[in-house]
């Protein structure tokens, strides 16, 4: 799986969580969950559920606080799925 197949799979998991004012256009690497794309903290600890359940990872509470932005998250897949 390319990086930017890891990515789109991200991007699908964050598109069912986003608020009706946030569209999926409006997702980007640098797009911060909260600030940007207004992902709650209820919604935010969905998204880490569903990625580990996705990419067959474990996240630790601080892989959670240093995933700011969709950049970060793929940074942290990466990096759990080569390990």
């Amino acid at each position: 799986m390319t990086q930017k197949q890891r990515y789109e799979q991200l991007e699908n998991i964050i598109k069912v969580y986003l608020p009706e004012d946030v569209t999926v256009d409006q997702i980007a690497p640098e797009s911060h969950f909260m600030n940007e794309l207004n992902i709650n903290s209820a919604h935010l600890v969905d998204i880490v559920l569903d990625v580990e359940d996705a990419f067959d990872i474990r996240l630790e509470n601080e892989d959670m606080e240093q995933m700011q932005t969709v950049k970060d998250a793929v940074a942290i897949i990466d990096r759990k799925l080569a390990q």
